[in-house]
């Protein structure tokens, strides 16, 4: 009987290889002193033989677990924690390195008993997960290894931050929407108290001014909800019946404001454009008709996360707040 996966040893690979064992390791750890022609044929013998290097004992040589600690207090928001958390394991898969994820759900005692289970396991460095792109309580004087927080920014301005750029693609939506020569643009969100709320509606407000057009009414402020908007859009139009664009904070906003509009007998897009935020799925493709949205690009986000925390591992300094760039995806609600 042949031997199993779980058998084969770094003696096996070397021997096929027609390496010494000492040349095998440092060809399957990508050290710099091997060939690259003997690199290539010890990986060739290990894929061949299907060897799945002793992770534990690598991990005791090199000081390293290839591990990383994922901690976040709102998995339940799934739209979000959801796309950055696979980004961040797509990237650690590719680096052969394993995440271990905890939710605390807000509490502070099971975060505490969290950081200290994934300390236990030797984690090499841990990666905070936020849920709303906001400022949130340094956690790095309690971690003693590299941390890098994603989608929500420490307010220990010595730490590293990797967030959206919601400014950036609220600026993304306005210029599109003055690309299109329209010049009653307004502007309906969500709750004020979020700070992507917030940093949207001033971008969005710089764009207009810097193009000379005063928006449509003061922005409209209120639920993350399609009732929302619906509601805002009645009474925006009713206010404003010369509306010709309406730039919403989401795209849950959006369905609302899509509904109220054919309600209404205004066409989308030829008497009112329509753009969106967030790119979720369900709303933006469903709506009727398709909808102009801003991408987040979450697993991109999380994916330079895992870069930056790799990058402090390896003993490089930074600090400081990262933005990932939006993308605007154009559909059929602001294109004629």
């Amino acid at each position: 009987m042949g031997r199993t996966r779980a058998q084969v040893t770094l003696t096996d690979v070397a021997k096929r290889a027609g390496v010494s064992i000492a040349t095998a390791s440092k060809a399957l750890n990508s050290r710099g002193e091997v060939a690259a022609a003997t690199r290539r044929r010890v990986q060739q013998a290990a894929e061949e033989l299907s060897f799945q290097p002793n992770v534990l004992a690598r991990g005791l040589i090199s000081g390293n677990t290839r591990t990383i600690g994922l901690l976040t207090d709102e998995l339940s928001a799934a739209r979000f924690a959801v796309p950055v958390l696979l980004g961040a394991e797509n990237a650690l898969g590719n680096e052969q390195m394993s995440v271990l994820l905890c939710d605390a759900r807000g509490d502070a005692i099971r975060r505490r008993h969290y950081i200290r289970t994934l300390l236990a396991r030797q984690v090499d460095g841990f990666i905070i997960l936020g849920d709303a792109n906001d400022l949130r309580p340094s956690l790095t004087r309690d971690i003693p290894v590299p941390v890098v927080y994603a989608y929500c920014e420490s307010d220990d301005p010595s730490d590293l931050s990797v967030i959206a750029d919601d400014a950036g693609g609220a600026r993304l939506a306005a210029e599109h929407l003055v690309s299109l020569g329209r010049k009653k643009i307004a502007h309906i969100t969500g709750d004020p108290g979020y700070r992507a709320t917030r940093d949207r509606a001033a971008a969005f407000t710089e764009v207009l001014d810097a193009a000379g057009l005063p928006p449509a009414g003061d922005a409209l402020f209120g639920q993350w909800s399609q009732r929302w908007g619906r509601h805002a859009t009645a009474r925006l139009l009713a206010a404003h019946p010369d509306v010709d664009a309406i730039f919403c904070g989401s795209d849950q906003i959006a369905s609302g404001a899509a509904e109220a509009l054919r309600e209404l007998g205004r066409g989308i897009p030829g008497d009112v454009a329509l753009v969106g935020y967030d790119n979720w799925e369900v709303f933006a493709t469903e709506c009727r008709p398709p909808l102009t949205t801003v991408d987040l690009n979450l697993e991109q986000l999380g994916a330079k996360a895992v870069q930056h925390l790799f990058a402090v591992i390896d003993g490089e300094q930074h600090s400081g707040v990262v933005r990932q760039p939006g993308r605007l995806v154009v559909r059929e609600s602001s294109a004629l």
